[in-house]
This record gives C-alpha cells, sequence and structure tokens, in this order.
C-alpha cells in the first residue's frame, strides 16, 4: 500500500488545485478570526446599560479645518447660502483627561465646571521630598541623629512636561447610563458609578523581539493597536472607602482628589515612562467581581522612578476661580473648575489658528486647532477679532433648565422669536500660551520650536504678561447649567481691554510644577 501511494503522481491540475483552495480556506480562517477577536473587543470593550458620548468614529466637525475659506472673516450679522449665522459654534470638545486626547460632541452640557466632565481627571507624578533635620541635644552626652521627614506630593503632569509627549496618545472614551439600553439594571457598578470611561493607550512591547511580534499582530489585525482599561466617573458609594482621597498639586491648588491608582494597570505606567523600570516584585490584586478591577499599586524601583497614578477631582473640593474672574455677587456663585489649568471654558476662533499657521507653515504644515486644546470653537469672526471681547452670547435652541435659579435668569435668557434661549459667557481673559501646542495631538511628537516661536514673535500682546504670547480667550458661563450645540450663533454683547492677572507672582516657583 504505501508503495502504490509513493508511486502515485498527481497532475499539475490537482497540485493547483489543491493550493488554490488551501489559499481559499487559509484566508476564510483568517478572515473569521479576524471577525471573532473583533467581536469579542467589541463586546469587552462597550460598558453594560451604557451609551457611548460623542461623534462615532470618523466623524468630525473639524473634517474642513485647513480649509482656506475659514481664514477670512464675515461680518457679525451676516449669514452663509444656507440660512445659518455666519458667526457659530463649529466644534466641541471634553478632555476628561487633563492633557490627554479629546472627546468631540455635537452637544454639550454646561455644569458649574465648564463643559460636563472636562479635565475632571489627570495624571499626576509623586514628587515626595525627603528632608533631613538634626534634632537638638539634650545634654552634652547624647549621640545626635539625623531624622528624616518625608513631605509627599502628588504633582499634576501634562504636556508641558518634557517627558510626557505621550499622553496626547491615550484615547478616553465616555459611557454614561442609558435606561433604554437591554442590558441596562441599577445594580449594575457601571450604573451605580454614574458611568464609565475606558481609557484606550498604544500597545507597547517589552523588549525588541515582543515589539516585533506585536507589530506582526496589528499589522495582520490579529491584535488591536491598543490596549484599554476602565475605571468609574465617580467612585461608587459602596466602595468609596477604597478610593483614598490626597490633594494634587496644580499650579498653586492643591484639590482635593481621589486615587484611582487600584485600576492602572502596569502596561500604562510603562507607557507613560517608557525610562523607567517597574518592580515586579509585588503580585497583582486578583481580580474582583466588580466591573472596575482592582490592580496593585505597583512600587516604582528606587533608581530614579516615581509613582504615577490617576486622580478624579473630589466634587465637593473643585477650585474656585477669583483672577480676572466675575465674583459671587454678580453670578450668584463664584466660578469653579476641575484640573483646567484656570478657567472652566477655553474658546478658540478658527480664523486666528489659520493666521498662525500660515506664518509656520514651512515648519508645519498642517496646524490643527486641535493643538490648542479649546472647548468651544467658532468660525466667521476675522483673525483675533476675540482679543477684546468681554461679554458673548452663544445662542441655544434648548428649554432653560427647571434647576435655572432666578439670580441667573438675566444671563439665561429665552428668546420669543426662536423658542430658545441665549447662554451668557464672560470672556475674562486672553488664554496665555505656554508650548503645549508643539506637542503634535495625533503622532505625540513635540516640535522643537513651533508653533510657540511663530506666536512670540507677533502675539505677545497683553499687557500684564508681555512675555509670553496670546491665542484664544478663557470663558466663565454666566449659568452653572446651560447646553450648546455645533452651529448656535455667537455674538458679542461687550467689547474691552483686558489685562492678564498673572498666576505667579515675579520670582515665584512651585516645586514641581
Amino acid at each position: 500500500m504505501l508503495d502504490y501511494i509513493r508511486n502515485l503522481s498527481p497532475t499539475p491540475n490537482a497540485v493547483n488545485t489543491l493550493i488554490a483552495v488551501s489559499g481559499v480556506l487559509a484566508l476564510l480562517f483568517y478572515t473569521t478570526v479576524r471577525r471573532f477577536l473583533h467581536l469579542c473587543t467589541v463586546l469587552d470593550h462597550c460598558p453594560k446599560g451604557c451609551r457611548k458620548l460623542g461623534l462615532p468614529p470618523g466623524q468630525s466637525n473639524l473634517h474642513d479645518e485647513f480649509d482656506p475659506k475659514y481664514s477670512q472673516g464675515v461680518p457679525e450679522t451676516s449669514t452663509d447660502n444656507q440660512g445659518r449665522p455666519a458667526w457659530r459654534v463649529k466644534a466641541l470638545y471634553v478632555y476628561p483627561i487633563k492633557s490627554c486626547a479629546g472627546v468631540e460632541l455635537d452637544t454639550a452640557d454646561g455644569v458649574s465646571t465648564g463643559l460636563a466632565l472636562d479635565r475632571q481627571f489627570c495624571f499626576a507624578e509623586d514628587t515626595t521630598t525627603t528632608t533631613t533635620t538634626v534634632p537638638r541635644r539634650k545634654d552634652s552626652c547624647q549621640v545626635q541623629q539625623l531624622q528624616e521627614k518625608q513631605l509627599s506630593n502628588w504633582t499634576a503632569r501634562t504636556l508641558r512636561d518634557r517627558n510626557f509627549n505621550r499622553m496626547a496618545l491615550i484615547r478616553p472614551e465616555i459611557w454614561l447610563p442609558d435606561p433604554t439600553a437591554t442590558d441596562y439594571s441599577a445594580d449594575l457598578d457601571e450604573i451605580k458609578s454614574q458611568g464609565v470611561m475606558v481609557i484606550y493607550y498604544p500597545r507597547l512591547g517589552r523588549n525588541r523581539i515582543h515589539s516585533a511580534l506585536l507589530r506582526l499582530g496589528v499589522s495582520l489585525h490579529l491584535l488591536p493597536a491598543e490596549e484599554s482599561f476602565r475605571v468609574p466617573l465617580f467612585p461608587p458609594t459602596h466602595r468609596i472607602a477604597t478610593y483614598p482621597t490626597v490633594p494634587v498639586q496644580i499650579w498653586k491648588d492643591r484639590p482635593v482628589s481621589y486615587d484611582y491608582a487600584q485600576h492602572i494597570p502596569d502596561s500604562l505606567r510603562r507607557y507613560l515612562s517608557p525610562l523607567t523600570r517597574l518592580s515586579s516584585s509585588d503580585p497583582a490584586l486578583s481580580s474582583s467581581s466588580s466591573s472596575f478591577p482592582a490592580l496593585a499599586h505597583k512600587k516604582h524601583s528606587s533608581r530614579g522612578c516615581s509613582p504615577l497614578t490617576l486622580f478624579r477631582v473630589n466634587p465637593s473640593h473643585h477650585r474656585e476661580i477669583f483672577r480676572c474672574a466675575p465674583r459671587k455677587a454678580s453670578l450668584g456663585f463664584q466660578p469653579l473648575t476641575g484640573f483646567a489649568d484656570a478657567y472652566p471654558l477655553h474658546i478658540l476662533s478658527l480664523s486666528s489658528v489659520q493666521d498662525v499657521a500660515s506664518r509656520c507653515a514651512a515648519d508645519l504644515p498642517r496646524l490643527s486647532v486641535r493643538r490648542f486644546r479649546a472647548n468651544i470653537i467658532i468660525q466667521g469672526p476675522p483673525a483675533f477679532a476675540e482679543d477684546d471681547w468681554k461679554r458673548i452670547l452663544i445662542r441655544c435652541p434648548c428649554p432653560p433648565p427647571p434647576s435655572a435659579s432666578s439670580a441667573s435668569s438675566s444671563a439665561l435668557e429665552t428668546e420669543s422669536d426662536n423658542g430658545g434661549q441665549s447662554i451668557q459667557i464672560h470672556t475674562v481673559c486672553r488664554t496665555i500660551r505656554c508650548r503645549l501646542p508643539n506637542v503634535d495631538p495625533d503622532t505625540g511628537v513635540r516640535h522643537r520650536w513651533e508653533p510657540d516661536r511663530t506666536l512670540k514673535r507677533y502675539r505677545r500682546i497683553d499687557r500684564g504678561d508681555p512675555t509670553n504670547a496670546c491665542l484664544g480667550m478663557q470663558g466663565v458661563p454666566a449659568v452653572q447649567e446651560f447646553v450648546i450645540r455645533v452651529g448656535d450663533s455667537v455674538s458679542v454683547v461687550e467689547r474691552g481691554d483686558h489685562c492678564y492677572i498673572k498666576m505667579l507672582a515675579p520670582g515665584e516657583k512651585i516645586p514641581g510644577v
């Protein structure tokens, strides 16, 4: 029998057929595996009972942001060829984690701190310092002993910090409770925490071989290009004791915040601190039945490495804003913010960004408005027309919130002609620019000079800070609850001069900032 099989000589047609069939089967197997892995990924990343906030993937209201038509301003009261107001909201963004990727919206809810969930989280590094003291001797025979005291300090890290460019590629998704979802239940952890934030970040290998295998798997679509984990939007009340509260340094403030270290995987710490080494001696805690698995708080090695974790600002400890801002006597409340640098809202004109882009095109051919991380991007006004705005109205068709107080009624005016309302925003000061926009939001690469150099050449216009450039305006809403939609009209109520009040006194420095 074996001799018979050995003597078989397949014809060329049979060989070709066998090769073709094998190729088709291999392709079908590969396609099936890809679809299965994609389905598993989608199911794993969709929190139960929730809906995703923001525009669908691949869709953006800034798809044409580089169109030259936005470089030319138009009269404030004009309309476009579709009858829409020429001065209007072009795009809306919230940045749930400070200095990480934003979430683009068509409609944004306003709360006391600005747009809902904007900059309520931040990554912070432990900048604990150790001081050595010599105690007094009670008698001449007592031997002096050195006493060491640790001064614990968690400091918010941003794209301003040279070693944290990669934060630009950390991508949060916001999932909010949806009572219409088929798997909705009030008993779910996702619902008890008022929603979920899924955090994505690029997948990195542990060494060259591992990295090469990962790249191969990603290129074949057998592995996702990103890793992810999820955290609660708010610590659930039945587990709030597991979230320590500590002050986090942001500029001169230290808002009390919830420590989310239990949720941070080691792979994210490696991603954010690629030059540091993590100790692998501490085993991870076993996963619980919670939808938010608790991980061990890994200790860094003692050789130049600092612990890094995620914090969520305690809603009871938001920062009050006073510099350049209206007071409680006029608003009925004192403006608040979370981990934003200074103010609840950041407003930016597309034409102003295009003017800057035209001046640094040799170094940055496509300067995106997203580099400047504004909440409200507007179109229509000429470049830098916003420099002297003091108050603006954004006309919104939503009904006034039932909880709006009488003290805010003058700032939330019902429009009889369109059934909508006008949201008044105090543009309290110009946005003083640092080098953060030098980081490309799509690559995480920091340009050595631009656009900071170009801005400083011709945009040092504020007598309150003549050494730094200005672009955009900082805003304080005159009400604590409101809605803004893409397409809402923008009009100027009051113009006037601005003089920036610096956060730090001359020569003042903050350790770790």
